[in-house]
């Protein structure tokens, strides 16, 4: 699989991204942070890294040292001093994350963790005054805090060291030149009750045109979570509890989870509720949907030590 890179794109500010009020007002009061980790979550494709730089240059300010280890480089962003795993000449992720360290950078982005050594530095690291950035495999907010722990990281550092985490997916946007209204069937009503949202009986879908090649689709639109990992949630992670009771209690906090930004999304007419459910991971749900047997499209530890040249909290 090829995967292309298109240098063309500009990059994109946090309001443009999709996130509706509140999630973004809640995203906001945590990326302002002088440090702790802050992590995207998703699968290949789900728009992580562009989640990383529309935050970037949020927070961006003439006065900080802004660093990025990425594979590879796919924005270049003027304000912060980049670099590109090249493992020809030995640059991984934990060596990169290494030299930048050494240069007193106040904002880090790493491009991925993917390993147990990479997430040890960025841990540390966020827990001697930077404020750093990346993205994890996994299937939703919760998820990415037990894949530190899965790791190797232990659970009282996930803890104090995240300060949010992001989860995100992309859906296919209804084309607005071919929508059309329907009423669904029993089955998609039930699936779309599940998800929580708001009261509708009729909803669009595109037919296929000019426009959209025939799909029916025409762009893309994110679906976020964005949980806050405040101290009630770091101490069901230290306890060991199961994802979902922290899932339970992030939601009881105030977070609004991706099924329930899915379902707006199908309410205000630019997604279906098929690809909702090819695409969105529907968490906490116990029920199978009864649409789900049309066919998907989803592709699918060493002591800590305070590295060099790291600032004192």
């Amino acid at each position: 699989m090829l995967r292309l890179l298109d240098k063309s794109r500009s990059l994109k500010a946090l309001a443009d991204l999709g996130m509706p009020d509140e999630t973004r007002a809640r995203y906001l009061s945590i990326i302002h942070r002088p440090y702790g980790m802050i992590v995207c979550s998703g699968p290949t494709g789900a728009g992580k890294t562009t989640t990383l730089y529309a935050t970037l240059a949020e927070i961006n300010r003439d006065e900080l040292n802004v660093m990025t280890i990425e594979d590879p480089v796919e924005y270049v962003f003027p304000a912060a001093n980049q670099m590109q795993i090249n493992l020809q000449a030995d640059i991984t992720f934990a060596s990169g994350l290494k030299t930048i360290l050494r240069q007193d950078p106040d904002v880090i982005l790493v491009g991925e963790i993917r390993d147990h050594e990479t997430a040890r530095i960025a841990v540390q690291s966020s827990l001697t005054g930077h404020l750093v950035m990346s993205s994890i495999h996994a299937t939703d907010a919760t998820s990415a805090l037990y894949r530190f722990v899965d790791m190797g990281i232990e659970p009282f550092l996930v803890a104090t060291s995240l300060v949010g985490v992001v989860g995100q997916r992309l859906v296919r946007r209804v084309c607005t030149s071919c929508a059309d209204t329907y009423v669904p069937s029993d089955a998609e009503m039930s699936d779309y009750a599940a998800l929580g949202g708001p009261t509708k009986t009729e909803f669009v879908r595109g037919g296929g045109c000019e426009h959209c090649a025939g799909t029916g689709f025409r762009g893309r639109i994110a679906v976020y979570e964005v949980m806050e990992v405040t101290e009630e949630i770091g101490q069901l992670v230290v306890a060991r509890t199961t994802p979902h009771e922290v899932r339970e209690a992030a939601v009881a906090q105030g977070m609004r989870p991706m099924r329930v930004e899915a379902a707006h999304l199908i309410a205000n007419n630019l997604t279906t509720i098929d690809e909702v459910h090819r695409n969105v991971f529907i968490a906490g749900s116990t029920y199978v949907p009864e649409t789900a047997t049309r066919k998907s499209t989803r592709h699918a530890p060493k002591p800590l030590k305070v590295p060099k040249g790291t600032k004192d909290q």
